[in-house]
């Protein structure tokens, strides 16, 4: 944003940028982990309040022109302060939170949350959904077809530009193969190591960037599978030095993806070149193709098993693949810089409507 030429204020939780990558919460994890759920969520819908004041605050020393704000459910402080003070709000949604909390068990007062979501939706000024799978979603809840904009995720330019350029690799040279993210068992990373144990005749490494619960099972499962020298599991890592650890990645795996996700990972692999090995869903086949990405039939492990070998065995004949992926990211402007470009224009096209 700052290199459009806009000034940014940011109102947010003290906590919110604390978490390390590869853990699943923070300070809000483990209250919800302590109170009731309805309890929780009126907690969350209170919390609001606060957000309100802080908003309005900000809006009145600094006088932004135009609100941007990421959705969090039981959040509708955006929508109200906005209007107050008529300022066209951007809404950045991630996911159908109350449809994602209602299936995992962790929403208990669901009918108010969806119609807080709905109102939210419904009064931004712009909706700016990751994938389009969310976007026909988001469609189906609330009549909003005109004011919706994809935006996916990206990578940073600037990283981008300074990353070499995807080559053939010598023969015998180490092939890293790599996972970032929470390690939870639908990600059957046994799978992988499987994989990796059926090649012992080549150089290969597995590297998981990211904590979970299956982690212990699988540093068993290498030891078993006599490949425990060649599995490093770094744990949790600040977020500052994923990408030091994706750039060694020469094949990279998104094992499991939730229908509407826009996985960063996924972005971030694509821009160092990774071979990648993804399932061929709707949300996956926005970004990538069977010329860019090594692609298995979601939920078949067999063909995941298989395809994940195939690109062992046959790493530097998938070369031109590499090369495709790391294209996509300039063709298809999947960078932050670009993404600001968009929303800039939008809140331009916004102020000019008055």
């Amino acid at each position: 944003m700052l290199e459009q030429g806009v000034d940014l204020h940011f109102v947010c939780p003290g906590f919110s940028h604390n978490a390390e990558f590869g853990s699943e919460g923070g300070f809000s994890a483990k209250l919800r982990a302590r109170l009731p759920s309805a309890a929780y969520e009126v907690l969350e819908l209170g919390y609001s309040l606060l957000i309100a004041i802080k908003l309005i605050n900000a809006i009145i020393r600094f006088k932004p022109e135009v609100i941007y704000e990421r959705y969090s459910l039981y959040q509708p402080a955006g929508v109200f302060v906005a209007k107050l003070f008529g300022i066209p709000l951007l809404l950045e949604v991630n996911a159908p939170l109350a449809e994602e909390r209602k299936k995992h068990n962790r929403l208990r007062l669901y009918s108010l949350a969806k119609r807080i979501e709905n109102y939210t939706w419904r009064n931004a000024s712009w909706v700016l959904p990751v994938t389009n799978v969310l976007a026909d979603y988001i469609r189906q809840s609330v009549a909003v077809e005109d004011r919706i904009r994809v935006v996916a995720n990206g990578v940073n330019k600037k990283v981008f530009d300074r990353l070499p350029e995807v080559k053939v690799k010598a023969p015998g040279t180490e092939i890293v193969i790599g996972f970032t993210g929470f390690i939870n068992p639908w990600h059957r990373l046994d799978l992988a190591l499987e994989a990796m144990a059926a090649h012992k005749d080549k150089n290969i490494k597995f590297v998981c960037v990211g904590e979970g619960d299956v982690r212990k099972e699988l540093v068993l499962q290498s030891e078993r599978l006599g490949i425990a020298d060649q599995v490093k599991f770094t744990g949790l890592v600040g977020r500052d030095k994923v990408f030091d650890y994706v750039s060694t990645f020469d094949i990279a795996l998104q094992p499991a993806v939730t229908d509407y996700a826009s996985p960063l990972k996924l972005f971030e692999y694509l821009a160092v070149g990774s071979l990648v090995i993804a399932p061929r869903t709707e949300n996956i086949l926005e970004v990538i193709n069977d010329a860019s990405a090594i692609l298995f039939e979601n939920d078949n492990l067999l063909d995941f098993s298989e395809k994940l070998s195939d690109a062992i065995a046959n790493y530097n004949e998938l070369y031109p693949i590499r090369v495709k992926a790391q294209q996509l990211i300039e063709g298809r402007g999947l960078t932050w810089q670009k993404n600001a470009e968009r929303i800039v224009a939008l809140a331009r096209q916004s102020l000019a409507k008055g």
